[in-house]
């Protein structure tokens, strides 16, 4: 019998839009800025807009984005808790940011006004696809029954088996964040060394591997989905991408040469995750056996 509580993630969350109205999957909106002019992003962006970003990063506009405030998460979870409903947060990784935090400050002080009902924040330690695929595997828990609190556990007994696999076309987006030293940035660029990075178990980021070029950096990221996937017929693959089609559609041919009955799931790279990796980034997150 399928349980009556509404899933929630922030928009850093990269799932299909049909696949999240469909199941009802909610999104607590950020706010992220293009050169001068400020956005907010209440859902999954239509590639228009996305283009019209990826094309200002590439004309020189900065990116940033902010935190999400506990006020923020009371204001959106207060009306479905005032409708008798639990809630189910997932949250962008607390090794990238904060919302995990703020998401629990706000149920912590929800839990007081409204006694009755349950608020089960879960941090994912995964990011934009990552998200996505515990997302869907959330709402098919759902539906099975499961109850709020047993599909909290689930994700947290299961997010460690997401593998993150991505590169970045410009290092100079990681520099600005910190990802990477100055050095090394002007160093990669001037030799066209693209890195390759995961997300760790601790939910941080790490530059693990490079290549030369991105056609021997997106091969790099076939190579770790080859030895990382169990390749289970019907095995949901993400391909993410920042303006990127070519390098998705390459992506998408070479892990179906691997996995020919996987189902994936391309799409264009989130406003928020993309402010921090720049134009042209791909990525490759499947369920599987991290290393």
């Amino acid at each position: 019998m399928e349980q009556s509580y509404v899933i929630f993630s922030d928009i850093s969350a990269d799932i299909p839009a049909d696949y999240a109205k469909e199941k009802d999957i909610r999104f607590i909106s950020m706010r992220y800025s293009l050169g001068d002019e400020d956005r907010v992003c209440e859902g999954i962006e239509a590639e228009e807009i996305l283009k019209r970003f990826y094309d200002g990063q590439r004309g020189g506009d900065l990116t940033r984005t902010s935190q999400i405030s506990p006020q923020i998460y009371m204001d959106i979870f207060t009306p479905v808790l005032e409708e008798g409903k639990d809630i189910l947060y997932l949250s962008l990784s607390s090794g990238l940011s904060s919302t995990y935090q703020s998401s629990c400050l706000a149920a912590s002080q929800l839990g007081e006004k409204f006694p009755g009902r349950k608020i089960v924040c879960v941090d994912s330690l995964a990011a934009t696809g990552g998200m996505g695929l515990l997302l869907e595997a959330a709402a098919l828990n759902r539906e099975q029954g499961m109850t709020v609190s047993e599909n909290g556990k689930w994700l947290e007994e299961n997010r460690l088996k997401v593998c993150h696999w991505f590169m970045v076309e410009d290092l100079m987006y990681l520099k600005r964040g910190g990802r990477v030293s100055a050095a090394t940035a002007v160093v990669g660029s001037a030799l066209n060394i693209k890195p390759v990075l995961k997300i760790e178990e601790d939910g941080t980021l790490k530059n693990f591997a490079k290549a030369r070029g991105t056609k021997r950096a997106l091969n790099s990221l076939v190579e770790y989905y080859a030895v990382a996937s169990d390749k289970e017929p019907g095995e949901r693959v993400y391909i993410l991408h920042a303006d990127s089609r070519d390098n998705a559609d390459y992506l998408e041919e070479k892990v179906k040469e691997i996995n020919p009955k996987c189902s994936v799931a391309k799409m264009m790279l989130s406003p928020i995750i993309g402010a921090h990796t720049g134009p042209g980034m791909c990525a490759v997150v499947h369920f599987g056996r991290r290393s």
